[in-house]
């Protein structure tokens, strides 16, 4: 079923003044069963390893306990590549966004194994996260990888890496911080960059696509998407310093 609001009105009968306001969301919520070691992770271990979505400003400093740099991965599925990123990097804090509930159980069970201190996860809307508890400037990077492609015209105002949500994403980068995108569907591909390339305050690292990073693991979506023949293309765009 996909989660739709209700487009909500002011006193005034007008829409809200808010540029993020959206009238659909960039995700389906899909019921997929937990498996039982999923549903143990995430009743034991969600209380110590997920904040909870609250509008209101965190301290990024205060949870973690330190001044590290921290990385956003938005969407990061059943969260493989995100724990192996974040074991790879103790000196780097991850934050990792996603409203799919087995593969936050997988993720969290992944923390757990690993004992990793520098990832905590946040079970929400990623753009209602960034605009009510990130303040501007905090996040040294966002990774976005094979992100839902909306492949159908008419859908295409759900995806995720279009604006006014990459002028949300630039506002929340430190100077010199990045935005590193993913995807196997071209035509996505093509509409990001455009899309990166007219928002304000970011600049493309590269001429065009970007270069594969070699600190990226590869992906459950990648794998597949090599398998069928579909070109793997990479963006990555720079804040102004």
């Amino acid at each position: 079923m996909i989660m739709e609001k209700e487009n909500q009105t002011s006193d005034d009968g007008s829409l809200p003044s808010n540029p993020f306001y959206r009238a659909v969301k960039t995700y389906v919520l899909r019921k997929g069963r937990m498996t039982n070691a999923q549903e143990r992770d995430y009743n034991e271990l969600s209380p110590v390893w997920c904040i909870p979505y609250e509008q209101k400003k965190i301290n990024l400093i205060d949870v973690f306990g330190n001044t590290n740099p921290v990385i956003v991965e938005i969407g990061f599925g059943m969260g493989h590549a995100t724990a192996e990123i974040a074991a790879k990097n103790p000196d780097i804090n991850y934050i990792g966004i996603e409203v799919h509930t087995p593969g936050v159980g997988r993720l969290l069970g992944e923390i757990k194994n690993r004992d990793l201190k520098n990832l905590y996860i946040i079970e929400h809307d990623a753009l209602e996260v960034l605009q009510d508890m990130i303040v501007d400037g905090a996040v040294n990077g966002f990774h976005i990888f094979f992100p839902d492609p909306w492949q159908k015209k008419r859908h295409h105002k759900r995806r995720m890496v279009q604006r006014p949500n990459t002028d949300l994403f630039a506002s929340k980068l430190a100077p010199s911080g990045y935005i590193y995108f993913v995807t196997d569907w071209e035509e996505y591909a093509d509409f990001a960059l455009e899309q990166l390339e007219a928002t304000p305050g970011i600049k493309n690292r590269y001429e065009g696509f970007a270069e594969p990073q070699s600190w990226r693991p590869q992906t459950k979506f990648e794998r597949k998407g090599i398998q069928q023949d579909r070109p793997i293309r990479e963006v990555y765009f720079l804040k102004n310093e």
